[in-house]
């Protein structure tokens, strides 16, 4: 009996992913780069302390990402935290789950586009942002119908060129702190700045921050692909969320000091005049196109496979419209629900055109609420239910993340939180229909 066939479901993906490929998957889809579209956001509302509201995300989603790691052993099938809650929990933990991680994935290919089109608008005010929103959407749609193959080999080169752009920003960022340019070397204030810290202060700074790590858990989503056995999906989980983190540390701490007595013309361009202040125009002009490549085609490409792949399971458990299981006969993808993610895509971006930071806020919501259900998965399954006596793996750490990542839920911004909450009143609605009104079963059988 396959993996699958124990949990009553058949292989119909194509598993033709490696371990390397997941690893690539994962820092693709968190892109090495991600800090240069939300820069200016979290400089804001973190005082200047923008690595140390890095350093706390990557805290929260180490613990998140050690209980993605133990539970995709336990259940190597796609769905990622839907699937983990529905076996470790329950029925309605797992479809409550999945619906809260639905408003990440389904929002966040609207919100890279965005982006990336706030980005072009200083290189070609004249095009529309709508414009830029239908080609990365239509391109990544294509791309993710063929199959992940594709994906695999067109991310390989996307993260060559991310850590390329990244090596310039670094390398003539350093030259600039300790020449001519801008002088003072690196300094500890980005990290701890005591005239404006507050616990407060950096844990909402995370709520935006903790965006650039959200991808992390796609690679979950991968596991009916995967070739590299039950433990791939976490090794390239772990590995993953490491590597991005340290990038993500070292380029927002030379940004930080770079932007000392700069005012910004806008939050969503900050890093790029940060970029100019280091090497000039050109450099300026190097780091907007990588990240609209990064953020648009690259990023953008993986979390619509993701989304898809969550529609995909929930609908094969008769928890979405059937249709959304479908599966491509020739390239074997679910075809379905990833034409109904463009779709949503290319309506949201229209929606939230002016309102980056606060669809930013809304995606971080569904993310960190299924995080919540993901550890509390772990503690039942495994160490309640399981008996397994690993105390450290099974409870400690499951427990810190739920305390790190129920904190910055809390200090949330307010409308995030009221639109969460809504988005949670609609999935109510929706299982009682399906449960009262559909007489399906909620019964799990395993």
């Amino acid at each position: 009996m396959t993996d699958l066939e124990q949990f009553g479901y058949r292989q119909e993906l194509n598993r033709a992913l490696g371990t390397r490929d997941l690893v690539v998957y994962g820092m693709i889809f968190m892109v090495p780069i991600a800090p240069f579209g939300v820069f200016g956001f979290v400089w804001h509302d973190s005082g200047g302390m923008v690595p140390l509201a890095y350093l706390v995300g990557l805290v929260g989603m180490f613990f998140t990402a050690m209980s993605y790691a133990t539970m995709s052993r336990e259940f190597p099938v796609a769905g990622s935290v839907y699937s983990y809650a529905r076996h470790g929990l329950n029925e309605l933990a797992g479809f409550f789950s999945g619906w809260l991680i639905l408003l990440d994935y389904i929002l966040v290919p609207a919100l890279l586009y965005l982006i990336s089109a706030a980005a072009m608008a200083p290189l070609l005010p004249a095009v529309p942002a709508w414009v830029w929103v239908g080609g990365f959407v239509v391109f990544n749609a294509v791309v993710n119908l063929i199959g992940m193959q594709l994906s695999a080999r067109v991310n390989r080169y996307m993260l060559v060129m991310e850590l390329a752009t990244l090596a310039l920003f670094v390398g003539f960022g350093l030259l600039a702190l300790y020449g001519t340019r801008v002088g003072g070397g690196l300094t500890l204030r980005p990290v701890y700045d005591p005239a404006r810290f507050s616990l407060s202060t950096v844990t909402g700074a995370t709520s935006i921050a903790v965006l650039s790590f959200l991808g992390f858990d796609g690679i979950s989503t991968l596991a009916e692909e995967s070739r590299g056995g039950e433990r791939a999906v976490g090794r390239a989980t772990l590995l993953a969320l490491l590597l991005i983190g340290a990038l993500f540390m070292l380029q927002t701490w030379i940004a930080s000091d770079l932007a000392r007595g700069l005012r910004f013309s806008s939050p969503a361009t900050a890093f790029y005049e940060v970029a100019a202040r280091a090497g000039g125009p050109w450099l300026r002009l190097v780091t907007i196109l990588a990240s609209v490549i990064a953020s648009g085609v690259a990023n953008a490409m993986a979390a619509q496979a993701a989304v898809s792949r969550i529609l995909f399971a929930m609908a094969r458990d008769g928890r979405l419209p059937r249709v959304l299981a479908k599966v491509h006969a020739r390239y074997r993808t679910p075809y379905v629900s990833t034409i109904l993610v463009a779709a949503i895509s290319l309506l949201v971006g229209l929606a939230f055109g002016e309102r980056i930071d606060d669809l930013g806020r809304i995606v971080n919501f569904g993310a960190l609420s299924g995080f919540v259900l993901l550890h509390l998965s772990v503690i039942n399954h495994c160490f309640r239910r399981g008996r397994s006596g690993d105390w450290l793996r099974h409870l400690i750490f499951p427990l810190a993340g739920l305390a790190v990542i129920s904190y910055v839920l809390y200090e949330m911004d307010a409308a995030a939180k009221e639109l969460g909450a809504c988005w949670i009143a609609v999935g109510v609605m929706y299982w009682l229909v399906m449960t009262r009104v559909l007489r399906r079963s909620p019964a799990l059988e395993v």
